[in-house]
């Protein structure tokens, strides 16, 4: 049976390598500042928008250098801020309901990926107001242009900000909805390393840990191009050399801005390659627990990358040199060893974790058929694991002292 299903997703994944050069991937327009939006208020003649964010971001005053511009230029708006960390059905529809009230004609994010995330999906669901989360879950089920969406990311790590997919969880189900079409790019992005100051210690640790995430993985999978494995060599080596300082030194602009501009790469990346388990493991636990996704995958990372074994001993040499943890000298073994070992050295630097509480040993079945929908059979992975191995990770990271 394992190997008719190991049959099946290599299928489907031969058949998306072969037809994406005729997919239609774009990059957003990117600014190095909110006060260039200027230019997309007069050349698409916006006049009223919904603006999607957090309480967090508000009581930070982030919002106040984008109010100004907006106000400047006659561009009247509504603001949502109830987004949760994992947004939900509930946030969408609400914020949804805000556009239509207020006649909103585009959508801009400001705050981190969950923001970036709701404010995608709402402009799915008034692209398609006639479908709902759940049945635009999975690839290409969302084919009509969104009303116009300009991105401000505030944190460097979800790459949301240039990525055709979007995450969502069901609160009632305990599910994540994963929803991956290209209307969901956005059309312009605003790069402000400023804006990236007053995120907490903790979360430029995981956001950062989360980037690195989407570079690695982006890097080890089996639908890698030149183009991909470029931008995650250098975003593997951007974050590397920034995520501690920048944990250490917030207001640290250089820092600050190279984990802005890795963050984009590695989203870049895995918009063309994908990620893997790391990923699907970290879905099934924020959909049940709501774990932080950057906090789940900074766990999760170096258990999968132990568990592939020397599969990917070759890449991840690439990637150590990249990050500079090794050697030309060192073996392909040695040099996966160490850049391990480096991942496990910037989470404990930077205080995160190496197991996570509140996993339940009755849950675990569950959370590993998750896992294993959620990746196969979309996710390239270097190596297709049962259902079985799947299991065995939520028993290697679960904290039950």
């Amino acid at each position: 049976m394992f190997f008719l299903k190991a049959i099946y997703c290599r299928t489907v994944q031969a058949v998306l390598r072969l037809l994406r050069p005729f997919f239609p991937y774009r990059e957003p327009k990117v600014f190095p500042s909110c006060a260039n939006l200027a230019e997309v208020f007069q050349k698409e003649k916006i006049k009223s928008l919904l603006l999607v964010t957090d309480r967090g971001i508000i009581e930070n005053g982030l919002v106040r250098p984008l109010e100004e511009i907006l106000s400047k230029n006659g561009v009247t708006y509504t603001i949502y801020d109830k987004t949760q960390p994992n947004p939900t059905i509930e946030n969408v529809e609400e914020a949804r309901e805000l556009y239509r009230q207020s006649n909103s004609q585009a959508i801009i994010a400001i705050g981190g990926g969950s923001s970036i995330d709701c404010a995608k999906a709402v402009g799915a669901r008034v692209a398609h107001p006639e479908k709902p989360i759940e049945k635009m879950a999975g690839i290409f089920r969302v084919r009509r242009r969104l009303p116009t969406l300009m991105v401000i990311p505030t944190t460097a790590g979800t790459g949301s900000e240039v990525s055709p997919a979007t995450v969502v969880s069901d609160r009632q189900k305990r599910i994540k909805h994963i929803i991956i079409s290209f209307p969901l790019i956005p059309r312009y992005t605003v790069l402000d390393a400023s804006l990236t100051y007053s995120l907490p210690p903790k979360l430029t640790a995981s956001t950062g840990m989360d980037a690195l995430t989407h570079a690695v993985e982006a890097y080890i999978g089996q639908s890698t191009t030149k183009e991909t494995r470029r931008l995650a060599l250098e975003a593997t080596r951007l974050i590397f050399r920034n995520v501690h300082i920048a944990y250490i030194e917030g207001d640290n602009h250089e820092a600050r801005e190279n984990m802005l501009r890795g963050a984009y790469k590695a989203g870049l990346a895995f918009s063309k390659s994908y990620v893997g388990y790391i990923h699907a493991i970290a879905h099934s636990l924020s959909g049940r627990y709501d774990t932080p996704h950057g906090l789940a995958n900074s766990v999760i990372m170096p258990y999968v990358l132990e568990a592939y074994g020397p599969i990917i001993h070759m890449k991840l040499k690439e990637l150590g040199l990249a990050a500079g943890v090794c050697t030309e000298q060192d073996s392909e073994e040695k040099a996966a060893f160490k850049l391990i070992k480096a991942i496990r050295w910037l989470n404990t630097s930077m205080g995160l974790p190496d197991k996570l509480p509140g996993i339940k040993k009755e849950d675990i079945p569950l959370l590993a058929r998750r896992a294993e929908k959620g990746a196969n059979p979309l996710f390239p992975v270097p190596k297709l694991l049962t259902r079985e191995e799947l299991e065995s990770f939520y028993y290697r990271i679960a904290d039950w002292s």
